[in-house]
């Protein structure tokens, strides 16, 4: 992801790199500054989808940058089809780090 053009922020920007999807694979969405953790359930030669899971804030920071989640997976989840394109995978211009599960609600936007 390019920094300022396709995230705001650095942490999204870092964790834009990636591993081969599986499924069962934890994933999350880089947003431009937020971010949506959930599970890989489908991958092709292509493509991948991620369904997003429960996140439940598990510490009592408030509108805190610091915020510790506990995840379940959601079968009504909201569904992102990622595909692979040269700058890496991609749904509607968001890119993806998979392998691990981070939430994160930035409070100043």
């Amino acid at each position: 992801m390019k920094l300022g053009r396709e995230t705001g922020s650095v942490v999204n920007h870092l964790m834009s790199g990636g591993i081969a999807p599986e499924v069962g694979m934890g994933a999350t969405v880089l947003h431009w500054t937020d971010r949506t953790a959930g599970t890989i359930i489908k991958v092709t030669p292509k493509t991948f989808t991620m369904q997003a899971d429960n996140a439940v804030r598990t510490d009592e920071n408030g509108m805190s940058e610091v915020q510790s989640y506990q995840y379940t997976p959601d079968p009504n989840g909201r569904l992102f089809v990622f595909r692979l394109t040269k700058r890496g995978w991609r749904c509607k211009g968001l890119g993806v780090c998979i392998g691990e599960r981070r939430q994160y609600h930035d409070y100043s936007f």
